[in-house]
């Protein structure tokens, strides 16, 4: 099951499982964008299931939870994708941006996670996919409360690996995704600094595949964000050259100005 799954990376994870055989559903706020998903998934001769609900509202996600169990059974695989971002500094959002961020971002993969994590505990079987951010492993001017919601997103993944793994549930996985930028739309007007071209959501979601087969806990993409963690060790003054030097301290400038996706 993929929150957010109806465009973008979430889309892309859902066609790549589903040419891997998996049963798929997709949970998504938008009905137009779920219908456009299926269609995707008709045009290769796949199933998909597809749900429409806000997962940051708990009783939505709770009620969606038994009709998608009543439809399918336990789930193997939950993809927390959901996210949204809205362009400004942290004095220029208003407090409803960045509550709706912070629900979208966070709350929501609380709620899901809440909500499935127990069956693949007790079946000791399931992966749970993180999709975070490169803004979740380095803050960002222009995006505070967006960098904040992918830190969280990062801190509860890496806390809850070694809690399943603290409950002996072996055989439940863990996947933390931290791009860059996605050309998705969802970030349309922002400059990608050096080194971190456009990534593709079709090779993404590939790599993210191949991950949960192989096990791997973080996809980090492009190759600069692999970096990013060594980079922290660097002193202060060291690590806003480096941001600068490489315009990743400009890159949210744009956002929002070219009709960019929220």
């Amino acid at each position: 099951m993929i929150t957010g799954g109806a465009g973008g990376l979430g889309r892309a994870v859902g066609l790549a499982l589903a040419r891997a055989g998996a049963q798929v559903a997709l949970w998504d706020r938008n009905e137009d964008s779920l219908k456009a998903a299926s269609e995707a998934f008709l045009r290769e001769n796949l199933k998909v299931r597809t749900y429409a609900l806000d997962v940051s509202d708990r009783d939505a996600v709770r009620e969606g939870a038994k009709r998608l169990k009543a439809d399918l059974g336990e789930i193997d695989i939950l993809d927390n994708n959901a996210g949204i971002v809205f362009p400004g500094t942290f004095l220029e959002a208003s407090e409803a941006d960045a509550d709706r961020t912070l629900a979208v971002n966070i709350k929501s993969y609380l709620l899901t996670t809440r909500a499935f994590l127990p069956g693949m505990i007790e079946r000791n079987r399931g992966h749970l996919i993180m999709t975070a951010s490169a803004a979740g492993l380095v803050g960002v001017p222009g995006m505070a409360v967006y960098s904040a919601s992918k830190h969280a997103v990062v801190g509860f993944s890496e806390s809850l690996r070694l809690e399943i793994r603290n409950a002996g549930a072996r055989g439940v996985g863990m996947t933390i995704v931290c791009p860059g930028f996605i050309d998705t739309g969802m970030f349309d007007g922002a400059s990608p600094p050096f080194g971190m071209p456009w990534l593709k959501a079709g090779e993404l979601a590939d790599r993210v595949l191949k991950a949960v087969r192989s096990g791997k806990t973080y996809v980090r993409e492009p190759f600069i964000v692999k970096i990013i963690p060594a980079l922290k060790v660097l002193p202060e003054f060291l690590q806003d050259w480096v941001g600068d030097i490489t315009r990743m301290h400009e890159s949210m400038r744009g956002l929002g100005k070219d009709d960019g996706a929220k």
